[in-house]
């Protein structure tokens, strides 16, 4: 008889959710990186199927000789891309590590989901469960929902991950209510409308009750990286000057106006609903910080990393990259937070990958931070620290929030989905490799700096790339991103004028 998802999920081991060389290995890992996520908001994102590539630094449980890994992508990865990858892994050899990696994939590019992909083939899933050990393989996933485990329901193989009925958690009015059971600071906001007229009514209260705000956010409930945001301004509409009737009027209109980056957000609105939340303004300083952490299968919870997000986009808060760790003046209540936030999301039965957002503001000679949404999910900042653990053998130090490399060493890095130049289009990932050799600017474990690549795939079609550089200081870091960006765009410059 087949076993249900939460069957499955039972058969999970604590050691499975462990990146790091684990004792007692001997299991394989199904890597399905699908970005299984609302087709409007993916239609935004450049060159989206290479993003299954971000996970390939997941590849760091074959340190352990014991594990096996399966990686699906939709179009088949080349050698280098893979290889790229697995040199940069310490304690183990390229060649050992390569055995026990399987490559598939869908020979499909088009724009659908990966998993969805995988479950219209059903002799790809029979050759792909043939290689898997029963009772001792289970599924990583860039994010769960109703396909992920249509897929572990099918292989009959468990998933590590939240199950996607808990999904309300990481979602924008799910966040909210966390951090209120938490205690965490957070912006006054509204619960979910779904219609126009009743999202004009939450932010006509809202303002009602903070008449001091000049602008708010209006949040799709399930966007993702900034996508589905949409900033309202206030103090043009003068509603301190109108009746309460004429504020819904005119708040109705300026919503129906709304950019929202999302395409059709009205039927998106009706579909998964929005939320009106403050804009936090004021302070001498103003930051996008993050907190990233794991449930182990059994409950315990990892802290990985802080971040401060580089945000950008037409609405000032798409995810563009980050630096770690976050600044020290609010790292450690960060982690705090984040703690608090992943013992209960742990104790409703998530699972894995889960990230905080917070807005940070210095005023009158404090931070003070907010947390401003969930994401259950892996998410933009977590494969900068698969990356940083693939080609260290460092850890996080919960007493500060570094990261050390085993002779003490902390290391920082930059990293970026969105290095992007028109000079960059054309070029080969060979070609990229060439570049970087020559120029001595890829990670070099002696010196503990360089960079390191990915989205590959999408750098001759989309002349984009994405990496994380790393250095011994948040300078360093910087200096090190530079460096390659500037190397690369002029060497591609060079090439395309040698022609």
């Amino acid at each position: 008889m087949a076993l249900s998802f939460r069957e499955l999920q039972a058969q999970l081991q604590p050691d499975w959710g462990c990146e790091h060389r684990a004792q007692g290995g001997g299991f394989d890992v199904l890597v399905v990186p699908s970005l299984s996520m609302d087709r409007a908001l993916m239609a935004l994102v450049t060159g989206a199927h290479h993003y299954e590539e971000r996970q390939l630094f997941s590849l760091i449980r074959l340190r352990d000789p014991g594990v096996r890994a399966i990686y699906v992508t939709s179009k088949l990865l080349p050698e280098l891309v893979v290889d790229a990858v697995l040199e940069l892994m310490p304690g183990v050899p390229t060649s050992h590590a390569r055995r026990r990696l399987q490559l598939f994939d869908t020979d499909d590019a088009s724009n659908r989901p990966l998993t969805e992909k995988l479950l219209e083939r059903p002799a790809l899933l029979k050759r792909i469960r043939e290689q898997l050990r029963p009772g001792r393989s289970f599924i990583s996933c860039f994010v769960v929902t109703e396909l992920e485990k249509a897929l572990s329901e099918t292989l009959q193989i468990p998933l590590l991950g939240t199950d996607p009925s808990l999904g309300h958690w990481g979602s924008k009015a799910g966040s909210r209510q966390l951090f209120a059971r938490c205690g965490v600071p957070h912006p006054p906001g509204s619960d979910l409308a779904f219609d126009i007229h009743d999202l004009s009514e939450a932010t006509a209260s809202l303002w009602e009750a903070h008449p001091e705000l000049k602008r708010c956010v209006v949040k799709l409930n399930e966007g993702i990286s900034g996508e589905g945001n949409a900033t309202l301004e206030l103090e043009a509409l003068q509603l301190q000057e109108q009746s309460p009737a004429q504020r819904r009027t005119l708040l109705r209109r300026a919503l129906t106006q709304l950019p929202m980056p999302a395409a059709d957000w009205e039927s998106l609105l009706q579909q998964q609903g929005a939320l009106v939340e403050a804009w936090l303004e004021g302070g001498e300083q103003l930051s996008s910080p993050s907190v990233q952490g794991t449930i182990h299968p059994g409950g315990r919870v990892e802290l990985l990393s802080t971040h401060e997000q580089i945000l950008g986009g037409s609405n000032g808060q798409t995810y563009q990259g980050c630096r770690f760790p976050a600044e020290a003046a609010y790292r450690l209540p960060l982690m705090r937070h984040g703690q608090a936030v992943g013992e209960a999301l742990a104790a409703e039965g998530a699972l894995e990958r889960y990230a905080v957002d917070f807005i940070a503001r210095f005023i009158d000679g404090a931070w003070d931070l907010q947390a401003i949404e969930v994401n259950l999910r892996q998410g933009g900042t977590t494969h900068p620290t698969m990356a940083l653990r693939a080609i260290t053998t460092g850890h996080l130090d919960p007493s500060s929030g570094e990261f050390l490399a085993p002779t003490g060493q902390a290391l920082h890095y930059r990293a970026t989905d969105n290095l992007t130049d028109p000079q960059l289009r054309g070029l080969l990932p060979a070609d990229l490799i060439d570049i970087v050799a020559n120029a001595d600017l890829h990670y070099d474990p002696a010196r503990l700096r360089g960079s390191v690549f990915h989205l590959l795939g999408c750098l001759s079609e989309y002349g984009k790339l994405g990496m994380t550089c790393v250095g011994r200081s948040a300078a360093e870091a910087e200096q090190v991103y530079e460096a390659t960006a500037r190397e690369l765009i002029d060497q591609a410059g060079h090439l395309r004028l040698s022609t």
